[in-house]
């Protein structure tokens, strides 16, 4: 029996924080079907533990992830012809883009999710992190939609993301050119929040994720980030205000209300007792999920 593929994605966990981190420093961290299987995986634990209360995502070495690993050549993005033994080839769906399947789950998280781009982001290193709810870059950071460059087109879902992020005249001159750009005009374009020397790039992450961890309700988290991104679809505020109403009237008469009143008036610090695993409101989810269903081949017939 062949040995086990050594692993792509790294965790640990630490203060409440899950560092998941790309490993594949010796190719920059570019992206495999392997490594998808893996991303997914980690959100998945981390959804599941109470203990992880937000989410940070790196590369190991010098680059974050420099898309995907083009060792197959010119039939690299050609699904047909992909050896189906490589591994994570048999768990994601042939049928889907699996880098968009990363994203999806990255969407689906009820964990804050923090980006730490430390070095060079393209192709799909750039559009997994688009779902992520705040992304730090490295003045290293080099960061590029280079689909049209490569014959193929924006993935991941970027398409409904990034102009979400960065404005439709912003996002289509990235996708169209193909340019790869320094970490300035990424924080010129909103894509990212604040840039670092590499020294000060964790950091300045694991910061932001423990203003989360000692200061809020996990619950009242998890609802805030779906209602926000789930609301950006909606096509009038009563959307909004409907969800709004049902979940402000659960949580208000629940536990963590009472405790956050209390702690505010009593000038202490917060003990939030609900739980993401256990607690959310039954108005959760108040969405349809959607279920993938391929488009239908022009060329059948």
């Amino acid at each position: 029996m062949a040995d086990a593929a050594p692993a792509q994605v790294t965790t640990e966990l630490t203060d409440r924080v899950l560092t998941i981190t790309l490993n594949r420093p010796d190719r920059l961290n570019a992206f495999t079907a392997q490594m998808a299987v893996e991303l997914i995986a980690a959100f998945d634990r981390a959804d599941a533990d109470d203990e992880v209360r937000a989410v940070v995502v790196t590369g190991a070495g010098r680059g974050f992830c420099a898309g995907a690993d083009l060792a197959g050549g010119g039939a690299t993005f050609d699904y047909e012809r992909r050896d189906p033994e490589r591994a994570g080839y048999e768990t994601l769906d042939p049928e889907r883009d699996g880098g968009g399947q990363v994203s999806l789950r990255i969407f689906e998280s009820t964990k804050p999710v923090i980006g730490a781009i430390n070095g060079a982001a393209v192709g799909v290193g750039a559009t997994m992190t688009l779902p992520m709810d705040v992304r730090l870059a490295s003045s290293a950071a080099r960061i590029g939609f280079v689909f049209a460059r490569r014959g193929i087109v924006p993935e991941a879902a970027s398409s409904w993301f990034l102009p979400r992020l960065v404005g439709i005249s912003r996002a289509v001159e990235w996708a169209m050119t193909g340019r790869v750009f320094d970490a300035a005009e990424a924080l010129a374009g909103g894509l990212v929040r604040s840039v670092h020397e590499p020294d000060d790039l964790l950091p300045a992450a694991y910061a932001l994720a423990a203003e989360i961890v000692e200061n809020t309700a996990p619950v009242s988290v998890a609802l805030a980030r779906q209602q926000m991104w789930r609301m950006l679809g909606a096509d009038h505020p009563m959307e909004a205000h409907r969800v709004d109403s049902r979940l402000m009237i659960e949580r208000g008469r629940g536990a963590d209300a009472a405790e956050g009143v209390s702690a505010f008036l009593e000038k202490r610090a917060a003990q939030f007792p609900d739980r993401v695993s256990s607690d959310m409101p039954t108005a959760y989810p108040w969405w349809a999920e959607r279920k993938f269903t391929p488009l239908p081949d022009g060329r059948s017939g």
